[in-house]
């Protein structure tokens, strides 16, 4: 009977520490973080495949995305740090390869939705959010990338906190 328990508790202590169940959640940060990855890699999708119809309207979505991306350089930065080091938390060997796996993912779903629209279509659909991305401020697109909407979910649940 303590032979049971002690492994028993030895299984769970094991379990604790091991990268699977580290990694079966991510915190509050590491969410915001994929969320601002997602965004990110979504508006440079919409930027290339919509440049030719904004252009000709006056409006070059992707040199907006351009002025987006180096206005708030530090802050993916920041969001690729905190996904790579959970990355390697939890047992990746290769977490910037990964990463980069991450982008291209969330860079091929919205090119596959796009593949299923007409251009102009896909554009009038999405060429909004780089509007709506070169008017956030800061906090504004901190708050964007914390928000975890139904059709755009995290990869991984976000870990209950006790309190």
């Amino acid at each position: 009977m303590m032979t049971r328990v002690f492994l028993s508790v030895l299984t769970i202590i094991f379990l604790a520490a091991s990268p699977v169940y580290a990694s079966s959640c991510y915190s509050q940060q590491e969410a915001e973080a994929e969320q601002g990855i997602r965004i990110h890699s979504e508006l440079m999708v919409i930027g290339l495949n919509c440049q030719h119809l904004g252009k000709a309207k006056g409006n070059d979505l992707y040199g907006k995305y351009r002025a987006f991306t180096a206005k708030y350089s530090d802050l993916f930065a920041t969001y690729e740090r905190i996904i790579m080091k959970h990355m390697a938390k939890n047992g990746d060997r290769n977490p910037e390869a990964s990463l980069n796996t991450l982008r291209t993912e969330f860079a091929n779903k919205i090119s596959n939705d796009a593949a299923k629209m007409r251009p102009d279509i896909f554009c009038k659909s999405y060429s909004p959010r780089i509007d709506k991305a070169a008017q956030l401020n800061y906090e504004g697109v901190r708050r964007w990338a914390a928000t975890i909407f139904p059709s755009h979910p995290v990869s991984k649940p976000v870990c209950k906190t006790s309190g």
